[in-house]
């Protein structure tokens, strides 16, 4: 590839921190103490590789995704490339400005408005006034912070701090944009604003490394994948494929995304395990296809009215849909033992995106909780393979349940 049409080159990178030190001193008398206490000093401590021989090339206008598991180096890999914190091995190069938002508000100076923080974000880019000044209005207008525009930031919400932030990094004429996971931070509205951005500065031209752990904001936006694990770049190429290789690392993992299981000791009545069952590679479902759910309930003592719910909730945490389960005739009213509870639905129709679980097990006459789980069994709902007629709809905001069936067994 010509050096010219090359945004990002990389080569053998890597960070290593050190662990397990003792106490920075910060004051001359605590140096002191340190001396007297450990005259031999605390050590090297131990060398921990947080990015490790990181090699790749980003040609100008593609837009990379880049996912992993938590602590596989992700943020490590853009706060080197964003120069925020140097590599301990390796070179990298960037060729034109960068717009970095790493963390929500960097750069942003607190006891400065809206207004100011604007124009001093942009001279951190390199640019002039009158550069900014052309961008001015449709970054206010895109934050949708325009009451609030003259107000130091100190006194701004999150949401009003993240969208400001992203708005200036887009918006402003960086040739590549650094975006770490800070979407998260914003109402769905926004985040599908946000997307849409990247999408933009992407086909204008520019170069977009996205970094999020939502597989469809990621293939939504890009083409190609960077899969890290443990610092190291174990997949690079195109995006289904990537997403299937983090699929499979989440699987393999002692704790997956996709499944519960109770910390060790767990006592009382509660839920052992519990697992997504989807109709794709583990962890991502096709809509409409036939999807369940299956626990293991511990009920070591006698409930008279032992109740267990599941709900469905989106990536605003908002449920869409939820199952109960109570009643006469249950195994495990008014006795006790293992349980496995499993929900079938035939057609489980669910909007392209991601998902959770939040499950309940209470008694209904008492009304005491015994186990309350939130965030669990994640999944991913594709429309992959269907055929998309043309049609007109409407739509309410509704909660609805879906057909299913239930089916109780002792463990």
């Amino acid at each position: 590839m010509k050096s010219d049409a090359v945004a990002i080159h990389a080569e053998g990178l890597g960070k290593a921190y050190r662990i397990g030190r003792g106490p920075r001193a910060t004051t001359l008398a605590e140096r002191i103490v340190n001396v007297v206490r450990h005259p031999l000093g605390y050590g090297a401590g131990e060398r921990f590789w947080a990015l490790r021989d990181a090699s790749f090339e980003v040609p100008r206008g593609q837009a990379v995704g880049i996912i992993g598991r938590n602590g596989a180096g992700k943020s490590t890999l853009l706060k080197v490339l964003s120069r925020i914190t140097s590599p301990t091995a390796g070179w990298a190069e960037l060729r034109g400005r960068v717009g970095s938002l790493i963390e929500v508000g960097t750069g942003f100076h607190p006891e400065l408005t809206g207004r100011e923080n604007i124009f001093l974000n942009g001279a951190i880019l390199g640019m002039r006034r009158n550069e900014i000044a052309r961008h001015f209005d449709e970054i206010v207008e895109f934050s949708g912070i325009e009451r609030f525009i003259d107000t130091p930031v100190k006194r701004y919400s999150s949401g009003m701090y993240m969208r400001l932030a992203f708005a200036v990094a887009a918006h402003l004429d960086a040739e590549i944009l650094v975006v770490d996971e800070v979407l998260a931070v914003g109402d769905s509205e926004f985040q599908r604003k946000c997307i849409g951005k990247m999408g933009q500065v992407a086909e204008a031209g520019r170069t977009v490394l996205f970094v999020s752990h939502s597989l469809h904001a990621i293939s939504t936006l890009t083409t190609r994948t960077l899969v890290l694990d443990e610092g190291r770049i174990v997949f690079d190429g195109a995006t289904p494929e990537g997403l299937a290789q983090y699929r499979a690392l989440q699987a393999s993992g002692a704790e997956s995304p996709h499944a519960y299981r109770a910390p060790p000791g767990r006592t009382g009545v509660h839920v052992v395990d519990g697992r997504a069952r989807t109709s794709l590679a583990d962890g991502l479902h096709r809509h409409g296809d036939p999807l369940s759910f299956e626990f293991t309930l511990d009920v070591p003592e006698p409930v008279s009215q032992l109740c267990f719910a599941v709900h469905v909730a989106d990536d605003t945490d908002r449920f869409v849909n939820h199952f109960w389960l109570y009643g006469e005739g249950l195994p495990f009213r008014h006795t006790t033992g293992r349980f496995v509870v499993r929900i079938d639905v035939p057609k489980f129709r669910l909007m392209m995106g991601s998902y959770s679980l939040s499950v309940w097990l209470n008694d209904r006459s008492t009304y005491v909780t015994y186990d309350h789980l939130a965030g669990i069994c994640r999944f991913e709902v594709t429309m992959d393979g269907l055929m998309r007629p043309d049609f007109e709809w409407r739509h309410e905001h509704m909660v609805y349940e879906e057909e299913y069936d239930w089916t109780v067994t002792r463990a």
